[in-house]
């Protein structure tokens, strides 16, 4: 019977070790355009002050990147306890007289920031790889990111949310791709979610050699196949391609 109870307290241990692991914090996907050639003053003021005071109000640095294809978008990511922690975050931070007064100071000689995109994410229950942040090494050879959106047809989430935790992460691996984060979007009302993630490659190049075996691997054939037979699964498919900044936890 001793035994018995033992092993009833070690399991109940680990299931709840599991459940204290399991990452429940809002994250929030931010793009900013700039205005025409202001980038440089953008990334200073980050790197000067805003970082810093991100963190002095409860924000967590995540990544940031600037996009391949348009030097006027920076992308980058901030977590926080939840949505209310979140608001109550930027609500001090806007507040900050030491915001406020780099902020002037900074634009002086005209607007930075010419528009704000920003998406809330939470992490999905298969995301669970491991990454090196910030590391030498990643500075020696940086990777290249690639943030994908998958939109679904109605009511088509789970299947690709299913296809994904079974099968697509350990095919990409598999083909040179390296899993970084997976979340669903946070929608308001009856909206779906969306799926948006992140891979890294060793270059763009890469990334087109690896997606060109993937998409011929019968493995997938089949996976993809068997997952549509109650009909097509994404309407809709948005990828770039991201430069990881210096200061960025993710790179």
């Amino acid at each position: 019977m001793s035994k018995i109870l033992s092993v009833i307290a070690l399991l109940l241990i680990s299931i709840t070790g599991n459940s204290q692991r399991i990452d429940t914090r809002l994250y929030e996907l931010r793009i900013y355009q700039t205005e025409p050639g202001r980038m440089n003053a953008l990334l200073n003021r980050f790197t000067h002050h805003t970082l810093g005071l991100f963190e002095k109000h409860g924000m967590r640095n995540e990544g940031y990147w600037l996009s391949d294809a348009d030097s006027n978008l920076l992308y980058y990511v901030l977590s926080y306890p939840d949505m209310s922690s979140r608001n109550t975050a930027w609500k001090a931070f806007g507040d900050d007289p030491v915001w406020q007064n780099v902020r002037s100071e900074s634009e002086k000689s005209g607007k930075i920031v010419a528009s704000v995109v920003s998406v809330y994410l939470t992490k999905t229950d298969f995301s669970n790889f491991r990454w090196h942040r910030g590391t030498k090494k990643a500075d020696k050879h940086p990777m290249v990111f690639e943030l994908r959106t998958y939109t679904c047809y109605p009511g088509r989430l789970p299947a690709l949310m299913n296809r994904f935790r079974h099968h697509t992460t350990r095919l990409f691996e598999q083909h040179g791709m390296k899993n970084v984060i997976y979340w669903t979007t946070v929608e308001e009302g009856n909206v779906q979610s969306k799926l948006i993630y992140l891979l890294a490659h060793d270059s763009v190049e890469a990334a087109k050699r690896s997606f060109d075996s993937f998409v011929s691997d019968q493995k997938w054939i089949k996976v993809r196949d068997d997952s549509e037979k109650d009909g097509k699964i994404v309407s809709k498919l948005e990828s770039v391609f991201l430069r990881p900044l210096s200061f960025s936890n993710i790179r």
